[in-house]
């Protein structure tokens, strides 16, 4: 069988711990459907089935390309208002009343109402739409906006069109729906979109569609919630579709559009001067706001000079004559400067950017660059896509692209990229370095480029979320357009903070990262990129994956003599371990780490094996020696300046002090970890602190929603392991209150989640919780089935919890249904170990 052939070559690889094939796994990575596929267990299939080595290159070369453009594609930023409308609109009556009258009518009918707006680049479409949903929205205010640019005709190949299952999982955010909580294939996202449509009013606006496969199952098809969408293609196929096919302007909607803020300047020789622009504008509409900006620009100049300037330039063009030619007089007036900024924005890979990245990217200075940007937008050449960041439509961009590539040599553009890509790392590691400065041993620095540091915490954590699209655009290019080093340094740098809450992207620039690295022949920069992929990975609760990645690292970091790297894939191993309820396997791994970062000098990475360690040590009811390692963590992490290392030993210190009662240190040292977390933006760490204080607060008899605060952040970031016990949490704080019915279904969902991951101590804690509840009702033959099944797993797990279930059973046979109750104490969970 192909699992046998799979398992044997793994073996005989030296793979002991790598992902063990089962039929059911094999046969699942060929599933249709799937969101990411397993890469590693496909290319061993094909070499179990096929020994030509060129033919399994193939699969590979061909997999990394598909990993690609469906990483790309998975990258889109929906919004929950609509962009600003256009100052000065003008035209498009007969459109906007269609609009108004078909959306009515369907409104009226009890009818989805979707309005396709079709037509030639260029066209305004976008615009309109926008026009004609704020005038909706000022009309009968909307309870909810989704807007998206569906990215269907993006000029640079490296941003495909949008991926409806991401545009989905983004509606469904902003809809509130926790991120654990949305469904993972694509028919169940659009089921739970539209039955959250139901019964509200809510516009959708999907802008640029590349054909209809990609907008229809973004329609809510749903009455009262009206549908706007713009392509370049027809979009007849989607169903309750009323097509509005946009034109040219007429040439009286030209000619208004000409005359916005141009009443004085004067005709000159021929009267006629407005007609003749419009013409050779093609009553394009992009082209004559472009030609428009110009003529306010040039004062001294009449429309007769305009349009003889136009006529000259008629025979030089690339794109549709119009456009080329609107294009090509506004490009060839502007200063020196502002175009060869134009031009190197185009090379820009992100959707958005703000002045500093411009300034980096054309080696100017932010206010210099900040101008420039002001002026280009109000000229048209820009786009204002937030307060302080533009963008480019995207004929804009072919057109400022194929300018470059005339005008400015290959060296000149590679060196402008490098600065730009030196600008996001750089800053990137300045944000780290406040938020995170025991981290900075990841950080190599550059001297190519000078960034502020961020003045404080808030304004370090604002800048990486609002350029977390832009970081993971760089990573992309860099990887894919020869820029290795870039991509593993923003790996490196970005994983504490991509830890504490973005799983998604973080799979995506690590994955990067290690691509790159391994097309450059750069296993030390493979091996950290599989690190963060395996402390990912484990994040997710994927620990098959987790330990394939993290064996491979070290198998890596051990051929290039890496010490410390090796001791950061031994405390990831350890943390598997630990989550699968190997508690002396895990111990064993962090003993080794420390050995290495103490070997090694690293205290940073001594301080985190210490903690790790006082964590399973804890779990082994060794509560003395767990407090000891804690708390020579934590001076350590305070000597560092570590503030999360110092909030993450404050939790697991409070932890213990649950343990042993002591609930008023425990009480201190939770709510300063609280703070400190918040203060960072760790999403991950604020779950993890919210959790033990809830059952902080359980133990103490006192109902608070903390498990529930907790909950909803594990959801968010997709940590199953967190929600589980969290889960776990909520059912202890129910049974403690007397609800046994909410304590059965939470404690009956967190065993479904621990038995789906393997996280065998959640999973005991589920059948302990069950049996008490069982109890409380009595039902004593249920009960003793999940004592009975929580003593195997403790048994198995070497906690001291054991022993309580054996009390439990002896209670259940002396008793019966009996009115004996276990102290919740003793199932406290104890933290959880952290990846490094």
């Amino acid at each position: 069988m192909i699992k046998n052939r799979i398992n044997a070559a793994g073996k005989a690889a030296g793979r002991t711990g790598g992902v063990v094939a089962r039929r059911t796994t094999v046969a699942d990575c060929f599933k249709s459907g799937r969101r990411r596929v397993n890469t590693d267990l496909v290319i061993a299939v094909v070499e179990a089935l096929h020994s030509d080595v060129g033919y399994v290159a193939q699969w590979r070369q061909a997999l990394r390309v598909v990993g690609g453009e469906a990483r790309a594609a998975s990258q889109v930023r929906v919004h929950g208002n609509l962009p600003q409308d256009l100052a000065g609109f003008v035209g498009r009556t007969a459109a906007l009343n269609r609009i108004r009258r078909e959306l009515r009518k369907r409104d009226l009918d009890g009818g989805a109402a979707v309005m396709a707006i079709q037509g030639m680049a260029g066209v305004g479409k976008t615009q309109l739409a926008i026009h004609a949903a704020h005038a909706l929205h000022r009309k009968e205010p909307f309870d909810r906006i989704l807007f998206v640019n569906l990215r269907g005709f993006h000029p640079d190949t490296t941003q495909p069109p949008a991926d409806p299952a991401s545009v989905l999982e983004g509606f469904l955010r902003l809809l509130g729906v926790a991120g654990q909580q949305i469904p993972y294939d694509l028919p169940a996202r659009v089921a739970a979109y539209r039955r959250l449509l139901v019964g509200t009013r809510t516009l959708v606006v999907l802008d640029n569609a590349s054909d209809a496969e990609q907008a229809r199952p973004l329609l809510p098809d749903t009455p009262g919630c009206p549908v706007l969408i713009t392509s370049r293609r027809d979009l007849g196929e989607l169903p309750h579709a009323t097509q509005l096919t946009l034109d040219l302007f007429t040439p009286d909607e030209s000619a208004a559009l000409l005359a916005v803020g141009v009443s004085q300047v004067p005709s000159g020789s021929d009267p006629n001067a407005v007609v003749r622009i419009a013409q050779r504008c093609g009553h394009l509409p992009l082209a004559l706001g472009l030609v428009n900006a110009h003529i306010r620009s040039r004062s001294g100049w009449t429309l007769t000079d305009q349009a003889d300037r136009l006529d000259e330039r008629h025979d030089q063009r690339r794109l549709d004559v119009s456009v080329e030619l609107a294009f090509d007089l506004s490009y060839r007036h502007l200063p020196a400067d502002r175009r060869r900024l134009l031009r190197f924005v185009a090379a820009h890979p992100a959707d958005d950017f703000d002045a500093r990245a411009v300034a980096a990217l054309t080696g100017i200075a932010t206010s210099e660059a900040r101008a420039h940007l002001h002026h280009l937008h109000r000229d048209h050449l820009l786009q204002q896509a937030a307060p302080g960041r533009y963008a480019l439509h995207d004929l804009i961009r072919a057109y400022a692209t194929s300018r470059c590539s005339d005008e400015d040599p290959p060296p000149q553009r590679r060196a402008a990229l490098t600065r730009l890509f030196d600008y996001y790392v750089e800053t990137a590691t300045a944000a780290m370095d406040v938020l995170y400065p025991a981290g900075s041993h990841r950080k190599a620095s550059s001297d190519a480029v000078t960034v502020a540091a961020p003045s404080d915490a808030e304004t370090a954590s604002g800048w990486l979320d609002t350029e977390r699209p832009a970081l993971v655009a760089v990573a992309a290019h860099t990887a894919a357009h020869g820029w290795p080093s870039h991509t593993a340094r923003l790996s490196a740098t970005l994983f504490q903070y991509l830890h504490g809450g973005h799983p998604t992207d973080a799979l995506t620039i690590h994955e990067h990262a290690r691509d790159a690295a391994r097309r450059a022949g750069d296993p030390a920069g493979q091996a950290h990129a599989l690190t963060s992929l395996g402390a990912t990975h484990t994040q997710l609760g994927r620990y098959g994956p987790a330990i394939e990645h993290l064996q491979r690292a070290r198998t890596l970091f051990r051929r290039t003599g890496d010490h410390i790297g090796e001791a950061r894939t031994l405390i990831n191993l350890g943390v598997v371990e630990s989550r699968l309820g190997r508690n002396r396997p895990a111990a064993n791994s962090y003993g080794q780490a420390l050995a290495l970062f103490r070997q090694a000098g690293h205290q940073a990475g001594e301080a985190h094996a210490l903690n790790n360690l006082g964590e399973v040590e804890a779990q082994l009811g060794r509560y003395g020696l767990a407090a000891e390692h804690v708390r020579q963590s934590l001076v350590l992490f305070q000597q560092l300046g570590g503030r999360t290392g110092e909030a993450w030993t404050l939790n697991t210190l409070g932890d213990i002090e649950i343990r042993l009662g002591r609930h008023r240190a425990a009480t201190t040292h939770l709510q300063q970890a609280l703070a400190l977390y918040r203060q960072l933006g760790n999403h991950t760490g604020e779950a993890w602190t919210l959790n033990s204080l809830g059952t902080l607060h359980t133990r103490l008899g006192q109902i608070t929603d903390h498990h529930q605060q907790s909950l909803d952040i594990f959801r968010e970031t997709g940590e199953r392991y967190g929600e589980a016990n969290a889960l776990n949490g909520i059912a202890e704080a129910a049974r403690v209150t007397g609800n046994v019915a909410d304590a059965l279904i939470h404690h009956t969902a967190a065993h479904t989640i621990a038995v789906e991951i393997g996280a065998h101590h959640e999973h005991a804690r589920a059948h302990t919780g069950l049996g008490h509840a069982h109890r409380a009702l009595g039902a004593p033959a249920p009960a003793r089935d999940h004592f009975q099944r929580a003593l195997t797993l403790y048994t198995d797990l070497d906690m001291p919890e054991a022993d309580q279930m054996r009390a439990n059973l002896t209670a259940l046979d002396d008793n019966g249904a009996g009115r004996g109750s276990m102290d919740l104490t003793a199932q406290l969970m104890v933290g959880t170990p952290s990846c490094s």
